[in-house]
């Protein structure tokens, strides 16, 4: 008996192929899927964010981490390096003198990578927005994919934002930089203080305004 059913369309390739089985008269000789769809599988259900907080957003990171929200089901495991990870959470406030190190820690992580900018900080200043030190956004130095509203963000603000990156990698080509997706115009994920996804003509907005 199944104690959890899973939507066909949430299935990996190979529990679709599995669930086809039984129609073919027997266990699955042959698999056929598309090599992004696979590889775009494989790396949206294992995510590893870099360990690093800038200020007070790293908080609520820490604990959307903890054992309560528990990224660990997702497969997402925060790697101390950046050689052995492929997004890169902006927690906090850029400063100048810290936009040069962010800039190379993206620069030593490996494609395909992916920019989360947590909080108003990271997106656009926040409330230090007229500060002379404060970056007016880390989408200055890095391109962002997914920015989380809020100051700071709840652990399920960043949550929802991190299963959405999950849902935005499955449609991606694999093989495509970050400057080539950023390229091609694709507007980004924007969830605002409720949770809520804009839309792509409200995320355009949203990035020009900030």
């Amino acid at each position: 008996m199944d104690l959890i059913r899973i939507d066909p369309a949430e299935q990996s390739p190979f529990q679709r192929a599995g669930s086809a089985a039984p129609a073919m008269g027997g266990a699955t000789k042959i698999i056929q899927t598309g090599v992004d769809a696979l590889f775009n599988w494989a790396q949206s259900n294992s995510i590893w964010p870099l360990t690093f907080g800038l200020a007070c957003c790293a908080i609520e990171m820490m604990a959307t981490g903890a054992a309560k929200y528990d990224l660990d089901r997702f497969g997402i495991f925060f790697r101390a390096t950046p050689r052995q990870a492929d997004c890169m959470i902006v927690a906090g406030t850029v400063t100048k003198k810290m936009a040069p190190r962010v800039k190379l820690l993206y620069d030593q992580m490996t494609e395909p990578k992916w920019v989360i900018a947590m909080g108003a900080c990271a997106t656009a200043g926040g409330p230090y927005f007229d500060s002379y030190a404060v970056l007016k956004g880390v989408d200055l130095v890095v391109p962002v994919d997914v920015y989380v509203a809020g100051c700071p963000p709840r652990p399920e603000a960043l949550l929802n934002g991190i299963l959405k990156l999950q849902d935005h990698i499955r449609t991606r080509k694999y093989f495509a930089t970050s400057q080539e997706r950023h390229e091609s115009g694709a507007p980004p994920i924007v969830v605002d203080e409720e949770g809520r996804v804009l839309t792509e003509d409200e995320a355009r907005q949203f990035r020009n305004a900030a």
